[in-house]
C-alpha cells in the first residue's frame, strides 16, 4: 500500500487530488456564489469520497474578469468568498480529515486592480513603478500600432493602449497585465507569498500558466507572425525555449529559486506546473530542483481510441520518468469540457461548434457518453502516478452546453466576438440535494443557472445508490489505495482495440475500447465501470481492474 501520510515527503507522486472551483462548489451564506465555509462544510464528502488532496482555484480578491485567476490581492481572501480566518479553519478541517490542502498560484499577471498596477497607470511613461509590467510605446506614426503582433489567448491582441499613449502587454484579458519577471521586487513578492501560504499550512502548488512568465523583451520586440503560426501553436516550430514569450528557458532559474523555498518546509511543499508545452519541455518543469511535478494533458486530449490511448499513456510515462517525477493524469478541468460530454461527441467534433449550438448539434448518446466516461476514469485510476479530479465528475456531471448566452461570465465570450462559447459549461454549481432553491448548493440560487437534470445527479441522489457514479468514485478510490504500491506497468497482449496492462503489483487493468465485446481476461474481477454480463465477455466502453 502506498503512504500517503504526512510521513511521508513524495505522498503526491500516487495521490489522488480533486480541484475544487471555490465559487461553485457550495454557498454557506446564501449570496448564490461558493465560499470557503461552504466548502469546509462539505470537506467530508471528499474524505467519503477517498481523494488525498484538495486542490483550490483561486480565492484571491479578484473582479472575476477571468473566474478568478486575475489577482488583485495574492495574500489575502476575497471577501465575498471568506477571510482568512475561514481560510484557516477550512485547511485546520481538510487536515483533520487527512486531506492535503494545495492552492492556485497566479504569477504570471496580476488583476488590473492590483495596487501595482493602479500605481503603474498613476505614474506614468518611464516611472519605476511601470517597469514591474510589460509597457512599451506603441508603433506607427502616433503611436497607434500595438508595440508587436502578440496575440491574446482569449483572442485579439495581447496589448492594450492606456489613456497616455502607451500600451501594455496581457496576454490573457486585458484585465490580466503581464508581470515583468526580469524585476527584483516581482520575484521577491512571489518569494513572500509562497512562504506566507506555506505557513498556514498550505501543503503544495499548482502554478499557473508556468511556462508564460518570461519573455524576450529585446528591443524591437520580435513579431510571431513569421514563426508561421501564433501563441503557444508556434512552439514545435522554434528552436526549443526561443519562443518571445511562450516557455523560455530563462523561466527555469525561477523555479529552481522556488524550489529552495518549499524545501525549506518539512514536509517539502509539493508543486505542479500548468504548462502547455511538447513532451520533452515539460518534463523540465517537473525536474526535482524546480516544481517536481508538470500536468499532462496529453489523456485529456487523447480520442477514444485503443491504439492512441496506450501511445499517450506510454510516452507521458516516459517523459515523466525523464525528469524523475510521476506522472499526472486529468481527463476533466475547469477549462475545458466535461468528460462526459466529450467522450459521447462523434470523433473529430469540435466541441466549441457544439457548444454554440447549445449541445443539439451534433446528436449526442448521453448514455454512451457517461458509460466512456466511467471506463477511461478506471483507467486512469489504475496508472501509475497521480490523478487529479474535477469537482462534479465523480456525479457523472455532463456539460451544461445550453447555458442562455446572456448569463455567460466567461471573457473568451466577447473577446472572440462571439465566436467561442467559453467555459462556463464546466463551473455551474454543484448540486448537492435532489430539491431546494439551488439544489443544496446555497440557500438562495446560483450564479450560474442550473438545469432541473441536475436532480438526478444530485450526490443526495447517488450516494448509497448501488451502481451509481458517485459509488464508483468511491469504491475505485478505495480500492486503489489498497492496491497501490510501485509506479510501473507492464503492457500485455491484447485483441485490437483493448487495452490491457499489469501494475507491478500484480493486478491489471482491462479497457475496451472498440465497438464489439471482447473475452474477459482470466482473474478475480475486482471492479468493473459496468455490470459484466455473465456470457464471460468485456463490452465495449468498459475497464475491468482484475486480481493478480
Amino acid at each position: 500500500m502506498v503512504d500517503l501520510s504526512s510521513r511521508n515527503p513524495d505522498w503526491w507522486r500516487q495521490a489522488v487530488i480533486y480541484q475544487v472551483y471555490p465559487r461553485s462548489f457550495a454557498d454557506a451564506d446564501g449570496d448564490g456564489l461558493g465560499d470557503l465555509r461552504g466548502i469546509t462544510e462539505r470537506l467530508s464528502h471528499l474524505a467519503a469520497l477517498g481523494v488525498d488532496a484538495l486542490w483550490l482555484s483561486p480565492f484571491y480578491p479578484s473582479e472575476l474578469a477571468d473566474g478568478g485567476y486575475d489577482v488583485a490581492d495574492y495574500r489575502d481572501v476575497d471577501p465575498r468568498l471568506g477571510t482568512l480566518d475561514d481560510f484557516d479553519a477550512m485547511a485546520a478541517e481538510a487536515h483533520r480529515l487527512g486531506l492535503k490542502l494545495i492552492v492556485d498560484i497566479v504569477p504570471n499577471h496580476t488583476s488590473h486592480l492590483h495596487p501595482w498596477f493602479q500605481e503603474a497607470l498613476r505614474a506614468g511613461p518611464g516611472s519605476a513603478a511601470r517597469e514591474r509590467y510589460v509597457f512599451r510605446p506603441g508603433r506607427g506614426t502616433q503611436g497607434e500600432l500595438p508595440p508587436s503582433d502578440w496575440q491574446s489567448v482569449f483572442g485579439g491582441s495581447a496589448w492594450r493602449r492606456v489613456p497616455d499613449g502607451e500600451w501594455y502587454l496581457h496576454l490573457f484579458a486585458p484585465e490580466q497585465p503581464d508581470l515583468n519577471w526580469e524585476h527584483d521586487d516581482v520575484r521577491a513578492d512571489f518569494r513572500t507569498t509562497l512562504r506566507f501560504w506555506s505557513d498556514r499550512g498550505v501543503d503544495g502548488f499548482r502554478i499557473d500558466v508556468a511556462h508564460a512568465l518570461v519573455k524576450d523583451l529585446a528591443e524591437p520586440l520580435r513579431d510571431v507572425a513569421g514563426l508561421g503560426a501564433t501563441g503557444e501553436e508556434a512552439l514545435e516550430r522554434v528552436g526549443p525555449g526561443t519562443h518571445p514569450y511562450w516557455d523560455r528557458d530563462e523561466v527555469h532559474e525561477i523555479y529552481r529559486d522556488w524550489r529552495k523555498i518549499f524545501d525549506a518546509y518539512s514536509p517539502p511543499r509539493t508543486a505542479v506546473a500548468e504548462a502547455w508545452v511538447p513532451d520533452a519541455r515539460r518534463a523540465l518543469y517537473a525536474r526535482p530542483d524546480e516544481l517536481g511535478q508538470a500536468f499532462n494533458f496529453e489523456y485529456l486530449q487523447t480520442s477514444w481510441d485503443a491504439a492512441a490511448l496506450r501511445e499517450a499513456i506510454t510516452r507521458s510515462l516516459a517523459t515523466a520518468r525523464t525528469a524523475g517525477a510521476s506522472a499526472t493524469w486529468v481527463l476533466s478541468n475547469h477549462d475545458v469540457v466535461r468528460h462526459a460530454s466529450r467522450l459521447m461527441l462523434p470523433a473529430g467534433s469540435d466541441d466549441n461548434a457544439w457548444l454554440l449550438s447549445g449541445g443539439r448539434t451534433p446528436e449526442v448518446d448521453a448514455a454512451q457518453g457517461l458509460r466512456r466516461a466511467r471506463a477511461a476514469t478506471l483507467l486512469m485510476l489504475a496508472l501509475p502516478g497521480s490523478s487529479y479530479l474535477y469537482q462534479g465528475e465523480e456525479l457523472g456531471l455532463p456539460e451544461v452546453a445550453d447555458l442562455p448566452v446572456q448569463v455567460l461570465q466567461d471573457p473568451v465570450w466577447e473577446q472572440t466576438g462571439h465566436v467561442r462559447k467559453g467555459r462556463d459549461g464546466c463551473r455551474v454549481p454543484l448540486p448537492w440535494t435532489a430539491g431546494g432553491p439551488s439544489y443544496g448548493f446555497g440557500a438562495g440560487g446560483a450564479w450560474l443557472p442550473q438545469p432541473r437534470w441536475f436532480a438526478s445527479c444530485a450526490v443526495e441522489t447517488q450516494a448509497g445508490r448501488e451502481g451509481s457514479t458517485l459509488e464508483l468514485y468511491r469504491t475505485a478510490l478505495r480500492l486503489r489505495r489498497k492496491l497501490l504500491d510501485g509506479e510501473t506497468l507492464t503492457w500485455a497482449e491484447a485483441p485490437e482495440g483493448v487495452l490491457h496492462f499489469a501494475r507491478s503489483e500484480g493486478w491489471r487493468c482491462v479497457t475496451n475500447v472498440s465497438h464489439a465485446p471482447v473475452s474477459l481476461p482470466p482473474g478475480e474481477v475486482l471492479l468493473v465501470s459496468v455490470p459484466l454480463p455473465h456470457d464471460g465477455t468485456l463490452p465495449p466502453d468498459t475497464t475491468v481492474w482484475l486480481g493478480a
